[in-house]
């Protein structure tokens, strides 16, 4: 109801006769919609601190860049913001409200292959964007070297922490170093893309929400949430329509990386959560690092076990043939068990990554 105040503070003339929650990061923002007399809906944001009001107001920012030349050009409807209202530091904002339903990442994966191609030409749709749209919101953009730079600073400050499990510094830092899976060329980012700014109509995806953190950076940045899935023929599907819709050659390293900025954004979380002394974001990084650690370490091990049945089988039938076979075979067969289960090792540390919770 405080919302509903607010918006009609917003927005001169509007008059609430209903209101009901609307999906958000209940870290960063309040959100309800609203129906006014005449039936319209109206959605109204509310940030918590002062972190998010700059996110809206960096929304703000990026709407207005949207002409209607460039809105035309997308598959997809994007918001207006209707009306703002200050209260005391922090700004409410009031978008008109656009038909559609918001799905779980569940339901997502569960809506067939045309639906998962659907949100892959979205994605591609946003990163077809002109980088002019950036720079002309004063937005920042990051080239493919500044984007690993940044990463590796983030890793840095989240290591002082004290808090992250070693085998996950360790492994990102591996990824990090690999300077071969930070070849790419830059394009407009979304920079949130998960389900709940995802609005479906029919079966297609009719809006995209959630502008608060547009970028030219890395468009693997918009893949990280499908780690999330345990649909991996989803993630596929998406990907591949993505590819399909692109203008560029391919990035073969991309699912690495957003599988790689999924876990990495655990980190952030906690980061996030010890700035606003919020205990219970802490402990709910901490608990998935932990998790994701032991799923690691269950990987490992089976890939050890796996490295361990291709060995090289005994063919004297004998302990001594046994200790011929090792002797003689030492620069052969054993060296090459060494360097497949070093390749193997090499492989878990920056391959497609195990279903990380999104936080």
């Amino acid at each position: 109801m405080e919302l509903a105040a607010l918006a009609s503070a917003a927005v001169p003339g509007l008059a609430p006769t209903g209101v009901s929650g609307a999906p958000d990061d209940p870290a960063d923002f309040e959100s309800a919609l609203l129906v006014d007399e005449s039936g319209k809906q109206w959605r109204v944001r509310a940030p918590r601190h002062a972190e998010a009001s700059m996110r809206l107001e960096t929304e703000l920012q990026v709407l207005r860049a949207f002409s209607p030349g460039v809105r035309a050009e997308l598959p997809f409807l994007v918001p207006h913001v209707a009306g703002t209202v200050r209260l005391g530091d922090l700004r409410t904002f009031v978008y008109s409200h656009i038909e559609g339903s918001n799905r779980s990442l569940d339901e997502l994966a569960a809506g067939g292959r045309e639906l998962a191609r659907e949100i892959g030409r979205a994605i591609a749709a946003i990163h077809e964007l002109p980088r002019m749209l950036v720079s002309e919101a004063d937005l920042p953009a990051y080239e493919a070297n500044e984007v690993r730079q940044r990463r590796l600073n983030e890793l840095d400050q989240a290591a002082t922490t004290g808090r992250i499990p070693a085998d996950l510094l360790r492994r990102w830092e591996h990824a990090l170093e690999d300077v071969s899976l930070w070849r790419f060329n830059p394009v407009v980012v979304h920079g949130d893309i998960h389900e709940d700014n995802l609005l479906l109509d029919g079966g297609r995806v009719c809006a995209v929400t959630g502008w608060t953190d547009l970028s030219v950076g890395d468009a693997a940045d918009d893949f990280a949430w499908l780690a999330a899935t345990q649909d991996t023929s989803f993630a596929d599907e998406v990907h591949q329509a993505y590819v399909d819709a692109r203008s560029d050659a391919p990035d073969e390293h991309l699912l690495r990386r957003a599988a790689l900025a999924a876990e990495f954004a655990l980190a952030q979380w906690m980061v996030r959560g010890l700035a606003l002394h919020d205990e219970d974001m802490v402990a709910e990084a901490e608990e998935m690092m932990r998790s994701l650690s032991a799923d690691l370490a269950a990987e490992e091990a089976a890939l050890a076990a796996d490295a361990d049945d291709d060995g090289p089988a005994d063919s004297s039938g004998t302990a001594e043939g046994q200790g011929e076979n090792q002797d003689t075979d030492t620069d052969s067969d054993t060296g090459s068990d060494t360097g497949t289960a070093s390749r193997d090792q090499e492989d878990l540390e920056t391959s497609a990554l195990p279903v990380v919770p999104r936080p």
